[in-house]
């Protein structure tokens, strides 16, 4: 029930603000609105104001304009009718709406970076390695623990939050890959494998785990009966080193002890600058998502993080670039999607976008759900403006082309186009639903 409120809250907003932006410059352009609801379905309460009833509707998801004469190829009977009015001016109220998502996106990563904008300081570092696990794609390019990734797909250079994207991208495809090792270039290739999909990729299962910071692993607490607390671990111990190497992260700790399969390890901790030896063998014990993996017992002190509150003009400027870059990738998706290098079963709908935004809600801070909420704004505006009718851009399409023809279209073709969209798009919808569905493997947790 939390997921379905959480749902119904951002997608709320997100739909308010998409069509307080028709609203707004059809009123600035003498459009006569009937009705701006909050919600649908059922009037509950609300006032009228000059021509408009501003209600609040049964159904909380989102809301709606209804404006004078909007029905396609409808004939004007008042000049307040929108299809009185020049295309110009319909063309500026179809692309209102998308451009609210557009501006709310901006604002909330404006905010966010005035606020406090909290990352993990490797993300937008070098692409530097921490262990390079058995049987990977990336063991068979040849790299080793602490080479740096110099070239990922088209990207020279990358930092780990790229190699992340371009790995979404490419999903059981090859890319071109090139790393330095001893001071030397290696190009080569690398298959970005994953047979569950999207949802089932990490780049720790890819072979390649970041280097997240130069300080070793530092105990926080102990788990109970675990093999850490039997070997007589303390918190704030340091884990030096295991077998002899030096590992920085507890991703890269645990990919080794898998490799190692459960064999006895020995450690160095450091202990108020003393070094101890300690032998301990790993238990396979639970992870939580009903998997087990050998691990030792501990919870770690999380890698650094970098906090930052900018000043205004910078804050609009990281905003400006943050969106700019999540535009530019859906629009790469939806390129990919034609040409079949990204399949349509990697897109979310309601089920799925309710579970991300109950994930990015349970994280602590306000980043992750203020980031997600201007992810889901730009989709919305970018999947609006596709030339589809039905949608805002299918009505801009449709009234350039009859601006450049200088006459309307046959209004009999253009319902039947409207038709098949409205199919399309209803199809599209269910097969989107299902593959939400599906992820959830309903079926196999019916199984004894």
């Amino acid at each position: 029930m939390s997921t379905i409120l959480q749902l119904g809250i951002v997608l709320g907003i997100m739909v308010l603000v998409h069509e307080f932006g028709h609203f707004a410059v059809a009123k600035l352009c003498g459009i006569r609105v009937e009705v701006f609801s909050i919600g649908f379905g059922k009037r509950l309460f609300g006032f009228r104001r000059g021509e408009t009833d501003y209600r609040v509707s049964l159904l909380p998801l989102g809301g709606y304009v209804k404006m004078s004469g909007d029905n396609p190829g409808e004939a004007p009977t008042d000049p307040g009718d929108f299809n009185a009015h020049p295309r110009w001016q319909r063309i500026l109220v179809a692309l209102a709406g998308p451009f609210a998502n557009f501006i709310l996106a901006l604002g909330l990563m404006t905010g966010a970076y005035m606020l406090h904008n909290e990352v993990q300081e490797y993300i937008s570092g070098p692409a530097r390695t921490d262990y390079i696990p058995l049987n990977t794609s990336a063991t068979r390019t040849g790299i080793h623990s602490g080479d740096l990734i110099v070239h990922y797909d088209t990207i020279e250079n990358p930092t780990w939050d790229q190699v992340a994207i371009r790995s979404l991208l490419n999903i059981n495809q090859t890319v071109p890959f090139a790393y330095l090792h001893d001071g030397q270039r290696v190009d080569t290739k690398l298959f970005i494998e994953s047979k569950g999909g999207a949802d089932n990729f990490s780049l720790d299962r890819l072979g390649l785990i970041p280097k997240m910071q130069d300080v070793p692993v530092q105990v926080d607490s102990l788990e109970p009966n675990m093999p850490a607390m039997r070997a007589g671990l303390q918190p704030h111990d340091q884990i030096a080193s295991i077998d002899g190497l030096q590992l920085h992260s507890v991703p890269a700790l645990l990919a080794y002890l898998q490799d190692q399969a459960g064999k006895p390890a020995s450690l160095e901790i450091l202990r108020d600058s003393q070094t101890i030896p300690v032998q301990l063998t790993p238990q396979l014990a639970e992870v939580g998502d009903g998997t087990k993996d050998y691990r030792i017992g501990f919870r770690p002190v999380q890698p650094p993080v970098k906090v930052e509150r900018l000043p205004f003009t910078k804050a609009v400027a990281a905003s400006w670039d943050f969106n700019k870059k999540s535009s530019l990738l859906i629009v790469e998706v939806l390129k990919r999607m034609f040409t079949r290098q990204v399949s349509v079963r990697s897109l979310s709908g309601p089920i799925g976008i309710g579970q991300q935004i109950h994930m990015a809600a349970s994280m602590p801070g306000w980043m992750p759900i203020i980031g997600l909420m201007a992810n889901i704004s730009i989709n919305l505006a970018i999947f609006n403006l596709l030339p589809i009718p039905i949608l805002d851009g299918g009505m801009i399409l449709f009234l350039l082309v009859e601006s450049v023809l200088r006459r309307d279209l046959n209004q009999q073709l253009k319902e039947r186009v409207y038709q098949v969209a409205f199919v399309c798009i209803l199809v599209f919808a269910v097969m989107v639903i299902f593959n939400d569905i599906s992820k959830l493997n309903l079926f196999g947790r019916l199984k004894p």
